[in-house]
């Protein structure tokens, strides 16, 4: 149904652990791109999410990051410690460099694995449907949707189909300040009409890698909410701290961010979803706590996965 697709970051990683069961609960399905060297965080991640007895997807062969040019310790980790699960698919990542030849090689590498074709700038959509074929229909494809228009999708007809939406503008932060609400996504409630079998996003985060953060100029909390009295359309609140002209004191600023979070929800207006991150948030607003960026980027993360689920359910 919803497949959140996270890059492997520290702090993604704990948002995967913080949100295993409800994940699981819900039918919801983590795509993890691992970018990081070390796979002990991956690992612990995935304990989680098959402890809680749900399901993840993790390439194999990521673009990004640390295993970029080699994805064989990440596949020696699901062959030696998850081949017997069937909570745990291989994602094979098929972007513009990707051949046809490298797709099935990929495939036939993986099949032990429950693999997933994840789409992503491929350019032979035909080509490998052909070479999938009377097989097509259980096999499983996610597609980016911003490199597979409906021309491109329609080749896997038949198999099981995952559309993913990068609904977050990726600006500084400074520059969300003009726009403190804007239009996330409506795959929530379209992805049916696109003739998919799930919906897919890339929180609030944007499917644009960078390695770290930058000093921050300005300190931004990014909260989506549901607008029932639009259609149920997906919206993004950005509250931004107004002090924005140098890189020093992070936690002043943050508490900026916060105070404007908190005068927006109590007008009882904001469309916020009051879950278990949303609380968190204002109980740091209220003890006046800065608890560092990353792990205000994972409560926002949790915050739109428990926003979703409480859509759906």
């Amino acid at each position: 149904m919803y497949y959140p697709y996270f890059r492997g970051k520290q702090f993604e990683l704990i948002a995967i652990r913080d949100t295993a069961e409800l994940m699981a609960g819900a039918g919801f399905t983590p795509i993890i791109e691992p970018v990081k060297a070390q796979l002990k965080g991956l690992q612990r991640a995935l304990d989680a999410v098959c402890t809680a007895g749900g399901t993840v997807i993790v390439v194999v062969n990521p673009e990004y990051g640390d295993h970029a040019d080699d994805g064989e310790k990440i596949s020696t980790l699901l062959r030696d410690e998850y081949l017997e699960l069937e909570n745990v698919y291989a994602g094979l990542l098929l972007t513009e460099t990707t051949s046809l030849g490298d797709a099935v090689k990929l495939y036939n590498n993986h099949k032990e694995h429950q693999p997933v074709f994840i789409h992503a700038g491929f350019m032979d959509a035909k080509a490998l449907a052909e070479k999938i074929g009377d097989k097509l229909e259980k096999t499983r494809h996610v597609f980016f949707e911003q490199n597979c228009k409906k021309l491109y999708r329609k080749h896997f007809d038949g198999a099981h189909r995952v559309l993913l939406r990068d609904g977050f503008t990726k600006r500084r932060n400074a520059d969300h300040l003009s726009i403190p609400i804007e239009v996330f996504s409506d795959l929530h409630i379209t992805y049916t009409d696109e003739g998919m079998d799930g919906f897919g996003d890339f929180l609030t985060v944007g499917s644009e890698f960078t390695e770290g953060g930058g000093p921050a100029y300005a300190v931004a909390i990014h909260l989506t909410f549901i607008d029932a009295a639009k259609d149920d359309e997906m919206y993004i609140h950005h509250f931004v701290s107004d002090s924005k002209d140098t890189p020093t004191d992070p936690a002043g600023k943050f508490a900026e961010a916060l105070l404007k979070l908190r005068i927006t929800y109590d007008t009882g207006k904001s469309g916020l979803f009051l879950g278990k991150a949303l609380t968190q948030f204002l109980e740091l607003q209220e003890k006046e706590h800065f608890p560092g960026l990353g792990q205000a980027k994972k409560l926002s993360m949790i915050h739109h996965i428990e926003t979703i689920n409480n859509f759906l359910h």
